[in-house]
């Protein structure tokens, strides 16, 4: 990966120039059945759409703070890097009544209508489906991101130096987003490009989120992300790792 990057959207940038064509995260979700794979410019597109959702719709600025009341999931890692682009603070499990801007999946539905700013729900459905009908006071984002453009550029740089995410209480810059997960890739078994590592962590701790995201991300790795990862049986999961060519398992 590019030396130079200070940002987790300068990660996402370099990954997108180095090769967009290869598997950056592979979902599961073992409550339903469901398996979604993106590659690098699939999920750089969400980003970008989710980027400017913020920026142009909501009206988000740098600093401003994001409330992610979201579990382990690809749709929740395309927020992550599109705070990111835009420069504002990711706040996972954040108080919806201190953020700006709440995001929700459908279980923490009451505990966003805190937030005083914009609602947005995920209804976290296969392929990034609707809500069969929208919770009231919220903006449906499944409604709301296909139609923004595929090209997102902020209105102003973002400063690497700046608070970029929040989690499990503690606050990260976005350049200490990149130094952590660059730091931290050998212990977690990241050795480079082709690294492939399924995580069944949730997104609540900075090791739920650099396993599942961050790190392979700065590593040139992928990762295959697994909710509800104990519903599977031991023999399931072993076919799992050899079909998905995992090299490292966090969980």
């Amino acid at each position: 990966m590019n030396a130079t990057d200070r940002t987790p959207a300068d990660l996402l940038s370099s990954a997108l120039a180095a090769d967009p064509g290869r598997p950056l995260v592979t979902f599961y979700d073992d409550a339903t059945g469901e398996r979604v794979e993106l590659s690098v410019a699939t999920f750089a597109n969400w980003v970008a759409k989710t980027a400017n959702l913020l920026q142009d719709e909501l009206s988000v600025e740098p600093g401003d703070r994001v409330a992610l009341l979201l579990p382990a999931h690809w749709q929740t890692a395309v927020w992550l890097l599109a705070c990111a682009s835009v420069g504002v603070v990711a706040d996972v499990a954040g108080d919806p009544a201190a953020a700006d801007v709440v995001v929700s999946g459908p279980d923490a539905l009451e505990a966003a209508r805190a937030c005083s700013g914009a609602r947005i729900a995920l209804a976290l459905r296969p392929l990034g489906g609707r809500f069969p009908q929208p919770p009231e006071g919220f903006a449906d984002y499944a409604v709301e991101v296909p139609g923004q453009s595929d090209r997102f550029v902020p209105y102003a740089p973002v400063d690497p130096e700046e608070p970029a995410l929040i989690v499990a209480g503690r606050e990260f810059t976005g350049a200490e987003v990149v130094e952590r997960a660059r730091a931290e890739a050998t212990g977690l078994g990241l050795t480079g490009p082709g690294s492939r590592l399924l995580s069944g962590l949730p997104y609540d701790t900075w090791e739920g989120i650099n396993a599942g995201l961050y790190g392979p991300l700065a590593t040139g790795g992928s990762v295959v992300l697994c909710r509800n990862l104990d519903r599977l049986a031991d023999d399931a999961l072993d076919k799992r790792v050899e079909s998905e060519r995992v090299t490292v398992i966090a969980r």
